[in-house]
């Protein structure tokens, strides 16, 4: 029977999770620009697993977990999280060895894309799917695919895969970034594969139409990608790099920031010009660069220093033309090298700033997750966030600002997204060494951007979100090191979205002011938890009490 075309709170069970202080405001409360912060990361213990905590003010629900069964999978890939190659627990005794896989791999959906559009089909010709529906990639397992949850659907038709293979019969790769492009009217997913990575658009009905267009924006190990209001795109690229060998804990900064300007925003595949963020050094007067073979000097250069301290001059610089050098697919990380783009410390994620007209873009860097790092957070090693400002966003040159450093109590900023105007939220994916040198797993922060957090004196940002540790991903943290065991340790907070599910080219990113947690708004607040359980939530106003 068709399901009626209403919006269900869950199809699990919704949790309310721990409160740590009262009520913050009045019952008119309803963004995060009100929330008491969670005192304090949870603790990683061995063995030990670990509900989440949010601000009292917060509470989820679950939208989809891994077990959840397609409604039309296939032997390879049966369920929302998990492959069909093992079981979904481990049995009783049961160890991991070489050629012998304790448990199925799982897939981790990453990044949410969130849209509000009718007449969407899926596998069942006669059952009404509704207009609410959330997209992932998913980054782990094998093959890559893509699904849709179905946020008006009955459990049986809860999750529709849409595809594993691209429309040439190429099996999909793991997928990272994700967004919607109005323009084009497709998703777009990213893969942060190195130079085997790049963007991959798809379509939204079952069976999706996936084509790889890196032919003409290149491969990398691209990850966040946003429209700008010109329908450009931009792109954040994570790409790792080995350590020095006089600092043996600290990577050598080896990724990029990307414009691509195309010639139809309406159709990708005409081709455009990519471009690489160029920095120029305050010493020198020239751009900042990578060095090859030079590692340790670029991990404590004068340079990168000035990066995490001071405010620089930017433009940017065409990289890849199609119309002079053609959609033959190229490594977008050697020519930004080779054009002089500024290296950065593994960035990830980035957004532009609500109600600054697309002027001010607000990205993360991961850093080496390390706490041993030789770099320190002078020198970008347990990253940072960074703010690009142009006087529009089209514009060929701009500023680099500081706008915070990363410590090891508050590393491995990932994923982003504006709550309000002011308020930019950040979650960490720290990574299980630096969980156990920390004794500390992930959290999730909101910054207000009108404050100085550069600044000597500067606030600590609010925890709005302290991760925990699901059962099966503390027993995959036990396995973690061991012959044959192929699956990641602690939990990972990813997918952090925030939207309206607008898909017209006002509903983009960046375009009106986020006004979450409103009692039957249109705005709507997810992410995931990723590995073990590989959960996604949905984030409401708790009741107040």
């Amino acid at each position: 029977m068709p399901s009626r075309n209403l919006r269900l709170p869950a199809v699990a069970l919704t949790t309310g999770l721990i409160g740590l202080g009262s009520w913050a405001g009045s019952s008119a409360a309803s963004s995060f620009d009100q929330l008491t912060g969670v005192p304090s990361a949870n603790p990683k213990a061995p063995g030990m697993s670990t509900p989440n905590i949010l601000s009292p003010e917060l509470t989820q629900s679950v939208l989809a977990q891994g077990s959840f069964k397609l409604e039309n999978g296939t032997a390879q890939v049966p369920y929302y999280g998990y492959d069909g190659d093992g079981p979904h627990v481990p049995a009783p005794g049961d160890k991991p060895a070489p050629g012998h896989k304790v448990e199925a791999s799982k897939t981790e959906p990453d990044k949410n894309t969130y849209l509000t559009i009718d007449g969407l089909k899926g596998s069942d010709p006669k059952y009404d799917y509704g207009r609410h529906f959330l997209f992932q990639g998913h980054e782990g397992g094998s093959p890559g695919y893509i699904t849709r949850v179905n946020l008006d659907a009955d459990g049986a038709h809860r999750v529709t895969l849409l595809a594993t293979t691209d429309d040439k019969g190429a099996a999909l790769p793991n997928f990272d970034g994700s967004t919607w492009d109005p323009w084009a009217k497709r998703l777009l997913f990213t893969a942060e594969k190195g130079n085997r990575g790049g963007v991959w658009q798809a379509t939204t009905d079952v069976p999706s139409k996936v084509q790889d267009i890196s032919g003409v924006l290149g491969r990398g190990g691209y990850e966040g990608i946003q429209n700008d209001s010109a329908g450009n795109l931009w792109i954040v690229e994570d790409v790792g790099r080995p350590t020095g060998t006089a600092n043996p804990h600290a990577k050598q900064p080896n990724s990029f920031v990307y414009r691509f300007v195309p010639k139809d925003r309406k159709d990708l595949t005409a081709g455009g010009r990519l471009q690489a963020l160029q920095v120029i050094s305050r010493r020198t007067g020239k751009p900042i660069v990578f060095h090859a073979g030079q590692a340790d000097a670029d991990i404590l250069s004068d340079d990168v220093k000035d990066l995490h301290n001071k405010v620089f001059d930017t433009r940017w610089v065409t990289i890849h033309d199609t119309d002079v050098d053609g959609t033959t697919p190229f490594d977008a990380n050697a020519l930004a090298k080779s054009r002089g783009a500024a290296p950065l410390k593994r960035p990830e994620n980035g957004q532009f700033r609500p109600g600054s007209r697309f002027t001010e873009f607000y990205f993360d860097e991961t850093g080496d997750t390390n706490k041993d790092t030789e770099a320190g957070a002078r020198y970008g090693g347990f990253g940072s966030i960074l703010k690009l400002t142009q006087r529009r966003p089209t514009a060929d040159t701009g500023k680099l600002t500081l706008f915070y450093r990363s410590d090891v109590a508050h590393s491995g900023f990932d994923n982003v997204a504006f709550l309000s105007r002011d308020r930019v939220a950040f979650v960490e994916d720290a990574g299980d060494t630096l969980h156990t040198q920390r004794n500390a797993l992930d959290s999730g922060y909101v910054f207000d951007v009108n404050e100085s957090y550069a600044a000597s004196d500067a606030p600590e940002p609010l925890r709005f979100l302290a991760q925990g540790r699901d059962v099966s991903a503390t027993l995959d943290s036990g396995f973690s090191g061991m012959p044959g065991f192929q699956n990641d340790g602690d939990n990972e907070i990813t997918g952090l979205h925030v939207s309206d599910g607008d898909p017209g080219t006002g509903g983009i990113l960046g375009a009106k002011a986020p006004r979450p947690l409103r009692r039957n708004g249109p705005w709507q607040v997810f992410y995931t938890q990723q590995h073990g359980d590989n959960v996604t939530y949905e984030v409401h106003r708790a009741p107040q009490r």
